[in-house]
């Protein structure tokens, strides 16, 4: 798949992308060029379906060897309940494979019912897990995983037994979206952008 159908010149498709890359908003990259805001962002639009056409190729891919499942509560901030359950937040479940891929789905909650079928789906028998000390990583022990658990009030890492990879992803991926509205209904399109899609 590749943009099709696009009326700006090479030159300013070219500069698209690099401001893309650098994570420049398409509203600042159009005041830049001089184009239309729109334009600039149809434009990006583009950009992050070329994206999501290559990650649903990739989908299928099982990860092996060291990986790191974790979960990540996206959207915006609201006064009164915090934590597990919170008002308006979306609920993103990601397994990094170390030194690859990451590979993040939208999910109802965190609990095991809802993310073991996902591990199970997705990382090879064998493998080594690493993972929080969050209780609905509990059946990976008995699920035909090699199962290192990371208690952050103890200890944030210990050489090889961390999740310091996916913590990082999901910062990475909450800087990058919190210049977007409406982070629940468009999470599968913008989270492409940062390599959060499904």
């Amino acid at each position: 798949m590749k943009i099709t159908h696009c009326k700006l010149k090479k030159k300013v498709q070219k500069e698209l992308l690099r401001f893309f890359v650098l994570e420049v908003t398409a509203r600042s990259a159009a005041d830049i060029l001089g184009i239309h805001p729109n334009s600039a962002a149809l434009f990006y639009r583009k950009i992050r379906m070329v994206i999501n056409h290559h990650l649903a190729l990739a989908a299928d891919e099982v990860f092996e060897g060291s990986v790191e499942p974790d979960e990540s509560d996206f959207g915006g901030r609201r006064k009164g309940r915090r934590g597990r359950g919170a008002a308006g937040k979306v609920v993103v479940f990601g397994i990094l494979k170390r030194n690859g891929r990451v590979y993040t789905v939208v999910v109802d909650n965190a609990k095991s019912e809802t993310l073991l079928p996902v591990i199970k789906k997705k990382i090879m028998p064998d493998s080594i897990v690493y993972t929080d000390s969050l209780s609905s990583c509990d059946k990976l022990d008995v699920s035909g995983f090699i199962h290192y658990r990371i208690n952050h009030s103890k200890e944030f890492a210990d050489r090889q037994n961390h999740i310091n990879g996916i913590e990082n992803f999901w910062n990475q991926a909450k800087r990058v979206l919190r210049k977007y509205s409406g982070l629940a209904r468009t999470f599968p399109r913008i989270g492409s952008a940062t390599g959060c899609a499904d």
